[in-house]
């Protein structure tokens, strides 16, 4: 008689349950949650329930730091954490040390929130702890390995939360014209470092991506753009406006140079790619908007201090940020690097957002709805990465699975 034989089905492994060890294994893990989460918490009250908020430094005061501080730059230093380790191989920070810093990024969020002078003193010191403790960290490994290339980014991390610092100072003393000067200062330190760092991933994710595409790298343009954007951070700070907004413009037009040379039409097939390419875009108009705006050359419609910030916060950050937040997270987990339709989603929500947040700057009956339906399609967009991302970002790579 014949023997039978059995073919059992592999059966499917189990997800891995969460981990703290995972979790607080590098820096995007904890801090693009808290960052993504806190997006989506602060615009909706911003938005929606701006009658909850009574905090010592005004509501759009706070609304302001909290997209540039609380969320860009929180990401910013996410990813800064993580690559550095990739960069140097040495983790700059892990474990305790970084549950503190989620910790005091955290406190400061909470304690901004009140209305006390003492908490916004005491939010403002932990929070200046949170970038002096990440300047530390990436200048340890960075210095360490004599990785020279990347001698300047914990400078510009720190330049950061020293613009942050100065920001606070004239919240705290209600200076208008202060507050608006210290931001632009700090925004355009934040647009440096994105810059800085999306010309060197976006091309190598392109060529990744896409067999067989040639990109240039275009350092010498990046290291000109890099030092037209210090000097503008210098000139700003000594209040010369027609030349800040001369070398903004003119590092603004070298990234959109740089677009047209990644070859855009190579890519629209690939949205993990686009959206990229479509942030980086908008950061060199933002650039450019941003020193016509300064020399006061834009039309007195769209002459409001709010068309610069967007252009480039939403425009730039935003949509760079739901692209970085993707890729390197699927990257960094050890997960294929395609997306589903909810991470599609996603993007083109954040997509909307933008579009619907740039028409409301221009006058018109309906800017608030506009404004709404923005606001709605931004925490939609954050609700479905956090969604999607989370069950992942706290658990063990799947590779790292016994």
């Amino acid at each position: 008689m014949a023997n039978v034989m059995f073919i059992q089905e592999p059966e499917k492994q189990k997800p891995a349950k969460p981990s703290m060890h995972a979790f607080l294994e590098l820096g995007f893990r904890p801090l693009y949650i808290a960052g993504c989460a806190w997006a989506l918490i602060s615009v909706a009250l911003w938005v929606f329930a701006p009658q909850w908020l009574n905090m010592h430094m005004g509501a759009l005061a706070w609304h302001a730091h909290e997209m540039l501080w609380g969320f860009i730059a929180t990401i910013a230093v996410g990813f800064l954490l993580t690559a550095s380790a990739t960069w140097t191989g040495l983790n700059p920070m892990k474990g305790t040390p970084l549950a503190v810093l989620a910790l005091l990024w955290a406190m400061a969020r909470l304690l901004y929130l009140f209305s006390e002078p003492i908490l916004f003193i005491l939010a403002g010191a932990v929070e200046t702890l949170f970038f002096l403790s990440t300047f530390i960290a990436l200048w340890r490994v960075i210095n360490r390995t004599r990785n020279r290339r990347n001698y300047g980014l914990p400078w510009l991390a720190l330049g950061l939360g020293m613009a942050n610092v100065l920001y606070l100072y004239a919240a705290w003393h209600h200076d208008y014209a202060a507050l608006m000067h210290y931001f632009t200062i700090g925004l355009i330190g934040m647009a440096i470092i994105a810059l800085l760092v999306a010309r060197r991933v976006i091309p190598f994710f392109a060529m990744r991506a896409l067999p067989g595409l040639s990109l240039p790298m275009l350092t010498g343009w990046g290291q000109a753009q890099l030092g037209l954007g210090l000097l503008a951070i210098a000139t700003g700070l000594v209040n010369l406006p027609r030349l800040t907004a001369l070398l903004l413009a003119s590092a603004g037009l070298i990234s959109l140079y740089q677009v047209i040379r990644w070859k855009p039409g190579a890519i629209l097939s690939k949205p993990i790619l686009w959206i990229l390419y479509l942030g980086y875009a908008f950061l060199g108009l933002g650039l450019v908007v941003a020193g016509l705006w300064l020399a006061g050359w834009t039309p007195n419609v769209l002459s409001r201090t709010a068309l610069p910030a967007h252009v480039i916060g939403m425009g730039g950050f935003a949509l760079l940020i739901i692209g970085m937040v993707t890729r390197t997270a699927l990257g960094h987990l050890g997960r294929p690097l395609k997306l589903d339709h909810s991470m599609i989603a996603s993007y083109w929500l954040m997509v909307f957002a933008v579009v619907l947040r740039m028409t409301a700057l221009w006058p018109s009956p309906l800017a608030l709805f506009l404004v709404h339906a923005a606001a709605a399609c931004w925490v939609l967009s954050l609700a479905l990465y956090l969604w999607r991302f989370v069950p992942m970002l706290i658990r063990p790579r799947p590779n790292a699975i016994p």
